[in-house]
């Protein structure tokens, strides 16, 4: 664990809480300390950085309303498991919002394929009775773990160019950087849903367990839908949120 004296190297303008609290975030965000492990008790902080009971308290009150730590009575304070949120005031991919707040995100390629649009995506896309599509499944892991089922769908002049490329990134920043085609905004809508078969397989999810299923479609700045995805997320590991203003 880091100490008092590396604390204080660099005279840190920061109040000694802080550094204590930003010191145990990247421990927790890095794997030093594993989800579910018990943080050294207030005592031993106290005696490591030399700190007073207080100080130990602010910084782990921070650490608990981040969602990073839990306490139970009697036992001690303990690593949560990892908790997407996901603020939705500008439009962001999975990597890019996890990466801000210091989470590992990652993904891995279950299958892409062109297929017949299914009804939804075909009107989602704006595309014709019968035309094709790209379809890119994928699983998408935070710091390592499993947390999301994405099912990802563009018009053919878009995804075709997918197929010989590295999909285990955010797919925002190729559409904007690779393929020249500068996003606008998106349609975002929620609902709780029962897992399937095969997201109770891949999220390691037990029979009958809900997940939160995001449906977005995003469209270009000039308004052409580009991507539409069913996003399916373990309740326990994601969390969107919204901001809104009453006039």
């Amino acid at each position: 664990m880091t100490n008092a004296t590396q604390l204080m190297t660099g005279h840190s303008p920061l109040p000694l809480y802080v550094q204590i609290r930003d010191s145990l975030r990247r421990q927790i965000l890095d794997g030093t300390y594993q989800v579910h492990e018990r943080l050294p008790s207030e005592n031993e902080m106290m005696s490591v950085f030399g700190v007073s009971r207080i100080t130990i308290r602010q910084a782990l009150r921070d650490l608990h309303n981040e969602g990073l730590v839990f306490s139970a009575q009697g036992k001690g304070t303990f690593v949560s498991k990892p908790k997407a949120v996901q603020n939705v005031q500008r439009l962001e991919g999975f990597g890019e919002a996890m990466a801000a707040q210091g989470y590992e995100a990652s993904a891995r390629v279950l299958s892409i394929q062109q297929l017949k649009a299914p009804k939804a995506v075909a009107a989602a896309l704006d595309l014709q009775a019968g035309d094709e599509a790209v379809e890119v499944k994928r699983v998408r892991y935070l710091n390592r773990s499993p947390v999301c089922i994405e099912n990802s769908y563009f018009p053919m002049d878009v995804g075709r160019q997918m197929f010989s490329l590295d999909l285990s990134g955010d797919i925002f920043p190729m559409l904007e950087n690779l393929f020249g085609i500068p996003l606008g905004g998106a349609d975002i809508s929620l609902d709780a849903i029962l897992a399937d078969d095969e997201t109770q397989q891949y999220l390691n999810l037990k029979t009958g367990e809900a997940i939160l299923r995001v449906e977005r479609l995003t469209h270009n700045r000039d308004g052409r839908p580009i991507d539409f995805e069913y996003l399916c997320y373990r309740g326990d590991s994601f969390k969107y949120q919204f901001r809104i203003d009453r006039k």
